[in-house]
Parts: C-alpha cells; structure tokens; sequence
C-alpha cells in the first residue's frame, strides 16, 4: 500500500559562474530571475511531483587569478524565498569583464563549492552545483603565484577527483545528495570532469559564445531533472 506522504527534499544550489567578460548574456539571465527563482523552482518541481521544503543558493564568481584584481566572488548561502532580495542584489553587483587568456580559474572555484557548509539536516538532501563557463579552464594551480590564491586549495586536478569521490568511495561532499551540472565546451577538464566522474550532466557550449543559447527553463528543467 503507498504512501500519501509526499517526499521532501531540502536543496543547496551553488552557482559557479564564469565572470568574464563575454559572459555579460548568461549573467543577465540569472539576475534578471534572481526574484522570482525559488518560486519558479517549487513549480517546475511540484509539475514533476517533487516537493521543497528548503532552497539555499549560494553564487561563487570567477576570472583569472593572474590576469583579475577581483578573481573570485564566494557568498554565503541566501535561504529562499526569505533571501531573495538579498540575492538578487549580489547578482546585481557581479560585472561580466576581465579574463585575461582564454581559460579562466574554473577548477578553483568549483573546489570552492564543493567545500560549501551543505545542509546535512532532512530525509532527502540535494547539493547541486552548476557551473556555467563558455571556455576550458586553467590547470589547478596555474594561478598560485598570486597574493589572493586560496589557501588549503586542491594540489592539482587529481587531488579534485578525490575531493568529489565516485561511487566507491565518498569525497567531501555526501555521495547521494550531489550533483554537478555543467554548461560549458568539451574542452580539457570539463570533458575529463564530465566522462569519468559520477552524477554529473555536461551541456556542451561552442566556445566564446557566452553562452548565450541558454535558457533560463533549460536551467529549472535541468536543476529539476537532477534531483
């Protein structure tokens, strides 16, 4: 006999966005829905039978730790819908410029996420992290000699692999509630990322483009797909 009692789920998003200049379009996407998401995301899951009961959305902002005065932008978690406003306008302060080369410090800032303070509390956990990126990215490190390069940061791309774990062994991050989505080209790394490690989705982007065929309902499908 089934149960009436409909699962809820408590979700931490954490949202890794490239920066850099020509990513002015995506940006603009998420800021222009930053209000509205949590309400746009309960009804996209709810079409799907899934009910929230906790969002937490946490923006982690990267450029080029050599080439970038600001290279990195990591806020706290904003609870939703309470937090809108206030996300929202760190949205609004995000400018897309800088860069430097072609490839940005993107494996930073996704170890900056998946060290993110997740939510451990309810019976059906999500982190979810989305990264949005229209180049490849530098090798761990490259930008080390920089006075404002993280501390405690992971050695090199194979130190990475161990931080996310696979379905043998749990890395940092709990190995039934995350997820990686990644909108970005087959280029080294995100390829690597999106071929050998487990629960992630790739939506490959032509490069430089800015991503600029990205919707913001192919973002909720997405984040909706995934939990």
């Amino acid at each position: 006999m089934g149960s009436n009692i409909s699962i809820k789920y408590n979700i931490d998003i954490v949202m890794v966005i490239d920066a850099t200049g020509s990513m002015d379009s995506l940006i603009g996407t998420v800021k222009n829905n930053a209000l509205t998401f949590y309400d746009d995301l309960t009804a996209s899951m709810s079409r799907k039978s899934k009910h929230v009961d906790q969002v937490r959305v946490r923006v982690i902002a990267f450029r080029d730790y050599i080439a970038d005065k600001e290279p990195m932008l990591a806020s706290d978690f904003f609870n939703l819908p309470e937090d809108s406003a206030a996300f929202e306008e760190l949205l609004k302060g995000i400018k897309a410029d800088g860069g430097g080369d072609d490839e940005e410090d993107g494996l930073e800032a996704l170890a900056y996420a998946m060290k993110s303070k997740w939510n451990t509390v309810g019976d059906k956990l999500r982190h979810i992290i989305i990264v949005w990126s229209d180049d490849g990215t530098h090798k761990l490190g490259f930008g080390a000699e920089s006075t404002n390069y993280p501390r405690k940061m992971a050695k090199d791309f194979e130190e990475l692999t161990e931080w996310w774990g696979d379905e043998e062994q749990e890395g940092i991050m709990n190995k039934s509630a995350k997820r990686l989505l990644i909108y970005a080209p087959e280029k080294k790394y995100w390829s690597t990322i999106s071929d050998s490690w487990d629960q992630v989705v790739h939506f490959p982007s032509e490069a430089g483009k800015g991503l600029k065929s990205v919707e913001y309902d192919q973002i909720l499908d997405a984040i909706t797909n995934s939990i």
